[in-house]
């Protein structure tokens, strides 16, 4: 192989992990500015991400869903072309899972929108919506695991306490969902902390392998 032609091919693929610093960030920071303006009943701390994109405005958080979504099946084809095939694909169904809580929406949880009960029954948009969520979150959760060898001490530790942390957040976010006494009021905290540590993870993924 020529060396043109060797740099073409790191430059494609630095352009495609660049998607893997863009994704997560943007994704952060819509939610986060949607959550201080959604009003009407929405708080932050017990209801969900996926609840902004019901109600007045909800379009902007299914956008948010499609665009992140996007970006970070960009972001695994970079990650497979850096010799990550495994990792590239759990990556792969966490793109697709926000792909997928964006055309379908969730349904009411926690009292919100007002009016609604705690806990109603599945529609299929609902149903849609958690068969491509929740095993978008497990897969972003092996993916920590999968990727932590091979590139140093500092590395190993920070994905498994990165792995780690995540999973307990996102326990106790499904239980706080599901009326868990104690839980339900701080519920969408720890499905943001969730939220915010597994991009965090992608956006360091991204930065490693871009230097390697």
């Amino acid at each position: 192989m020529s060396a043109p032609m060797v740099v073409d091919r790191r430059s494609l693929t630095d352009r495609l992990l660049a998607c893997g610093l863009v994704a997560g960030p943007l994704f952060v920071v819509v939610f986060l500015l949607e959550g201080v303006f959604k009003g009407a009943g929405y708080d932050v701390l017990r209801h969900p991400v996926s609840s902004l994109a019901l109600g007045a405005g909800g379009w902007v958080q299914v956008v948010n869903f499609l665009v992140a979504g996007v970006l970070t099946m960009v972001f695994s084809v970079g990650v497979w072309r850096s010799g990550y095939r495994v990792g590239a694909v759990l990556i792969g169904v966490w793109g697709l899972g926000l792909l997928g809580a964006g055309l379908f929406t969730t349904d009411p949880v926690s009292g919100f929108p007002l009016g609604t009960p705690a806990t109603s029954d599945y529609t299929t948009s609902g149903a849609l919506h958690d068969g491509f969520s929740l095993p978008a979150f497990l897969a972003l959760f092996v993916a920590q695991l999968v990727l932590c060898r091979g590139n140093g001490r500092k590395w190993l530790a920070y994905s498994l306490l990165s792995a780690t942390v995540y999973l307990i957040c996102f326990f106790l976010a499904s239980a706080g969902f599901n009326q868990t006494a104690g839980l339900v009021a701080v519920g969408g905290l720890f499905q943001r902390l969730a939220v915010v540590i597994g991009w965090g993870f992608t956006v360091a993924l991204a930065v490693r392998l871009r230097r390697t």
